[in-house]
């Protein structure tokens, strides 16, 4: 039996960190739709009803596929829209969102928070098998994981929200009136939550194989990075940066090996004409590829039906790209300020033997000018109508070449890691990991000596041996082969040539200098450089105004930081344009969320 209705209880929460408005959350509840699963039951204590009620919840996640990324990212500054944009996403991108935009539809955060609720409160978890193993933890861990990444979305888009834990199950029940929550409080009752969950349950998800083609590895929420993002938004950086490491180390099992792997894009070494390209195993299918290895580049993907009769059929693939569906019109690319940040990096080019370096040319065709991934993801052409012979410009953006919407994936979770170990104070361990790569090599050699002996110790719990990890070398790169067991690149060489040698991507020394003093002063340097590498890196994947909005909060002046990156959409000269189409005040961070029908959002 699936039941039409609801209960809505705050379990525990006496106001603490809790604002003082209450709100009604019938309206999140449609009592003719189907949010919560078997409440007919008083446990969810056999294998059909648990799995059926976990496949739910996963269902329930596919509305919220598409709009993770597009929210995340068209309110950036990476991506500008065509005149084929819809009003709808035209209202995204200029923060004018009214309670009718089908992007604004706070119950289908809600309908999976319901759902989590639900299962939460009903499974067994106290049930074993013949050999005295917990038959449910792993569901019980993979949907707690669900129900906070859900609930961080949702704060992150409304900033103020309706906060629960229990299920509704009644109507009179969802009448009643619940405090609202901010950020701080999402983060810290989740984190309370998440942190009495075993570690074994980090890496243990559930057991469902093959789910129509798809492998069901890739749909769950790792513990340890949802831990990491709860972190890294409350301001804990310690312990986000520990967080992500213990995915990395413990991704394949226990003290097992997750490098960065040795994909790059790089000019040719030697080559003084600059027309072709040295590639290692980066190339499109890096962000499409769906196969679950141990090097895997893709960690979370929400599964997306494959025909659009179905209900949640992803339409990324044809708002990104030129495709028979949308007669070749693409309604989102690449912005003026997103190709500016890719021309500014410096390409350093290695000569044939390695010895020296010289930097690639400016005003290079085909967005090969700077770094080489943009070059990578993004193809244009054009086409001729049949009927009337105008000519079409085309777009392909090869991130986008699969009914799947993607969440986590490695480079991501290296860059968080040093996004949370320069706030935590060592900006010299995240520049290491943009220049050279994490190893305990590379860590002696350019990261401890210039700590405490208190400091160390801290460090000395990030584990990268030199017999899993091993940097890639100039012979490597000369040689157009990889050495025994070299895993492990400096970020930004994915792209802009042999970092280690590039004279521009130094960080800041001065001997003169007061030690915290220097820290500071290389803390900012590298928070510019992790902005453009999650830029470099991460474009078009749906985290950038998610970016822009945890630097800006870490500003001196919030307001002015996300107005100067949102209004450099249109690039340097389309400043204005921008901040002319914007009529939101960005100063005020209150308009930088959604609102809805009064009922949430500030």
């Amino acid at each position: 039996m699936i039941t039409k209705a609801y209960k809505f209880i705050c379990a525990g929460l006496v106001c603490c960190g809790m604002a003082a408005v209450t709100t009604s959350c019938e309206d999140f509840f449609d009592q003719e739709s189907d949010h919560v699963l078997y409440s007919g039951h008083d446990h969810l204590n056999n294998a059909v009803d648990t799995i059926y009620s976990v496949t739910g919840i996963l269902n329930k996640l596919q509305a919220l596929a598409d709009r993770t990324i597009l929210l995340g990212e068209v309110r950036g500054d990476l991506v500008d829209l065509t005149d084929q944009a819809t009003s709808d996403l035209r209202d995204v991108a200029n923060f004018n969102v009214g309670d009718d935009n089908q992007y604004n539809v706070p119950r289908d955060y809600y309908a999976v928070i319901n759902n989590c609720n639900y299962f939460i409160a009903n499974v067994d978890t106290a049930l074993r098998s013949n050999r005295d193993q917990n038959i449910f933890m792993r569901e019980y861990a993979a949907v707690k994981a669900i129900r906070a990444w859900t609930y961080l979305q949702l704060v992150l888009n409304y900033g103020s929200v309706p906060f629960v834990t229990e299920p509704i199950l009644t109507k009179e029940e969802a009448e009643l009136d619940y405090p609202r929550a901010d950020l701080q409080t999402v983060c810290q009752y989740f984190l309370n939550d998440l942190s009495d969950i075993p570690e074994a349950y980090n890496t243990a998800y559930p057991g469902y194989r093959i789910i129509r083609n798809q492998d069901s590895r890739f749909f769950w929420f790792p513990l340890s990075i949802v831990r990491g993002e709860l972190n890294l938004w409350a301001g804990n950086y310690r312990e986000a940066a520990l967080q992500y490491y213990k995915y990395i180390s413990q991704r394949n099992g226990m003290n097992s090996t997750y490098p960065t792997g040795a994909g790059l894009r790089m000019w040719m070494p030697g080559n003084a004409n600059y027309t072709g390209t040295l590639s290692f195993n980066l190339s499109s299918y890096i962000y499409s590829q769906e196969s679950y290895s141990e090097t895997s580049e893709l960690i979370t993907m929400i599964p997306g039906d494959s025909i659009p009769a179905e209900g949640n059929y992803s339409q990324l693939r044809n708002l990104f790209n030129s495709t028979s569906d949308n007669k070749q019109r693409f309604s989102i690319t690449p912005s003026a300020g997103m190709e500016e940040i890719s021309e500014a990096q410096a390409n350093c080019c290695l000569s044939a033997n390695g010895n020296t370096v010289t930097y690639a040319p400016l005003g290079l065709s085909n967005h090969r000018t700077g770094d080489l991934r943009l070059s990578m993801v993004w193809g244009e052409s054009y086409s001729i109508d049949d009927i009337t012979n105008e000519r079409l410009e085309t777009q392909s953006i090869y991130k986008y070449q699969t009914r799947n919407v993607h969440i986590y994936r490695r480079q991501m979770v290296y860059l968080r890691l040093a996004e949370a170990l320069n706030q935590a104070g060592f900006p010299r361990a995240a520049f290491t990991i943009l220049s050279h790569g994490l190893t305990n090599q590379t860590m002696q050699a350019y990261v401890m000596p210039y700590y405490s002996q208190s400091d160390s110790l801290f460090l000395a719990q990030f584990d990268f041996p030199t017999s899993r990890y091993n940097v890639v070398t100039v012979e490597d790169i000369i040689g157009m082969s990889m050495g025994s067991n070299h895993n492990t690149i400096g970020i930004h060489t994915r792209g802009s040539g042999w970092t280690p040698m590039n004279e521009y991507y130094q960080l800041p020394e001065d001997t003169l200098a007061a030690a915290d003093v220097l820290t500071r002063r290389q803390q900012h340097f590298v928070d510019s450089l992790l902005l453009n590498e999650n830029a470099l890196e991460l474009c078009f994947e749906g985290t950038r105004f998610y970016d822009l909005m945890r630097f800006a909060l870490r500003s001196d002046n919030p307001g002015q930081f996300m107005q100067d990156h949102i209004y450099a959409r249109r690039g340097k000269e389309g400043r204005a344009s921008v901040q002319a189409d914007i009529k939101a005040n960005l100063a005020d961070q209150r308009n930088w969320y959604l609102r809805w029908n009064g009922k949430i959002g500030f």
